[in-house]
């Protein structure tokens, strides 16, 4: 039997709407689609399936939103990793153009999606900002700038003026607004994915890890501890918890683990010294650090941190140390979480999406823009599940290609953050 694992000691944890019941699979069941993984994209895969009618049962390890989908920033950002003009430049003109289209729009999409189906988890769209202290980081983000606005985007560009009064520091020299950004609570999120899709049609189950995957005659064949289904269909969504369920597909990603620190609700004074119109904002450094004001007043600041699970504020005190230096009204603080999970990095920072063998999909690797981009992506999965090859999406389908020298990215990951912490120290 499996045991359920308790969730990351976060301040989602604590704070989180009640969870739908997601009880193990105790019984075979054959099904049109079977979804691996409960986070943002297998949930929003179901539900976008069950809204057509089509049966779908999710298999979910630990429970709903237990892994990096409930334990995340909480930033609704759009975009991908790189520009739009690179895009287009990788994938053509018209592939390239709908995927810009797509993936800037994923807030939109999230937002009136947690509208729709009334969804309680703190949603807000007060725009994100990607945010630089250095004069090339400010000269690539005026560049994207220019890139979105030419495109028709709510974007626009803000200098150190501007941000210092966004911000309430000085750090910042410029940076790109978004209006479509936003910010929720992500486990709360994930718990309304969840029973969403319930209502609407889709099986969840909790502590039920699928073991192993094999075709068996018209359908597809997963064990799990207490039974066995057998599906159509299968849609792997595992993201950073992927395993060798799949030849190959876990050496395909790199799983990073991201650490967020939370403080104790602020006054309201300090808090509007701070983020004033409650952006949420990103850094574009060697290491990304991110951050939010939550509508309890309290700062929650992330990044990258040990390689290693983590439980408390101190695990990452460099993140208390920057907020301090970015803000000297905080100093006395207390800071009352620390947690992570692990993300799915992908070499070339592009989501992911695999057809490996017929009625086989999968679907990881949002590279830190996983909240809306994997929310977007389940109806982009349903519309293929649905649909077959002939049926297009907005992202590239491509083959599996796993990373050379693999096994050591432990090292690699170790190296390139202490690296990344000393050339943004260093304003290099």
């Amino acid at each position: 039997m499996t045991a359920r694992l308790p969730l990351p000691p976060s301040i989602y944890a604590d704070t989180a709407v009640a969870p739908v019941a997601t009880p193990p699979l105790d019984a075979d069941k054959t099904v049109s689609v079977a979804i691996i993984g409960g986070g943002y994209t297998g949930l929003s895969t179901a539900l976008h399936l069950a809204e057509q009618g089509v049966e779908a049962l999710v298999l979910e390890a630990q429970e709903p939103g237990w892994g990096a989908s409930g334990n995340n920033g909480g930033h609704t950002n759009p975009g991908l990793k790189h520009d739009p003009d690179q895009i287009e430049a990788d994938f053509g003109t018209e592939l390239g153009r709908r995927m810009i289209e797509f993936s800037y729009g994923t807030p939109n999409f999230t937002h009136e999606l947690i509208r729709r189906y009334q969804i309680p988890c703190e949603a807000r769209q007060n725009g994100t900002l990607r945010a630089a202290y250095n004069e090339a980081s400010a000269a690539a983000i005026e560049k994207t700038a220019q890139q979105c606005i030419r495109r028709g985007m709510p974007v626009t560009y803000l200098n150190r003026e501007q941000l210092r009064e966004m911000t309430g520091t000085d750090r910042y020299i410029g940076a790109m607004l978004d209006a479509r950004g936003g910010d929720l609570h992500p486990l709360s999120y994930a718990r309304g994915l969840a029973r969403a899709a319930i209502s609407a049609g889709a099986k969840v189950h909790g502590e039920t890890p699928a073991l192993s995957l094999r075709r068996d005659g018209a359908h597809w064949r997963i064990e799990t501890p207490r039974a066995v289904v057998r599906a159509e269909k299968v849609l792997l969504a595992t993201n950073g918890f992927t395993d060798d369920l799949w030849p190959a597909l876990r050496r395909t990603i790199v799983p990073v683990f991201s650490s967020i620190v939370a403080s104790a609700p602020l006054s309201e004074e300090v808090a509007r010294s701070i983020m004033p119109t409650r952006p949420v904002l990103y850094e574009s450094g060697h290491i990304t650090v991110y951050y939010r004001i939550d509508q309890h007043n309290r700062l929650l600041m992330g990044g990258r941190g040990p390689m290693r699970w983590i439980s408390s504020p101190s695990d990452v005190a460099y993140l208390i140390r920057y907020a301090e230096r970015l803000w000297p009204q905080l100093k006395g603080v207390a800071w009352t979480h620390g947690w992570n999970s692990r993300l799915a990095i992908t070499k070339d920072h592009y989501p992911h999406v695999h057809e490996p063998a017929e009625s086989i999909l999968i679907s990881l690797g949002c590279n830190g823009r996983g909240v809306a981009l994997s929310t977007a992506m389940g109806a982009q999965l349903a519309r293929r599940l649905i649909g077959g090859a002939k049926a297009e999406i907005d992202m590239p389908v491509t083959g599996i290609k796993p990373i050379p020298m693999h096994a050591f990215w432990p090292v690699g990951v170790t190296t390139a953050v202490i690296t990344g912490r000393v050339r943004d120290r260093l304003g290099i």
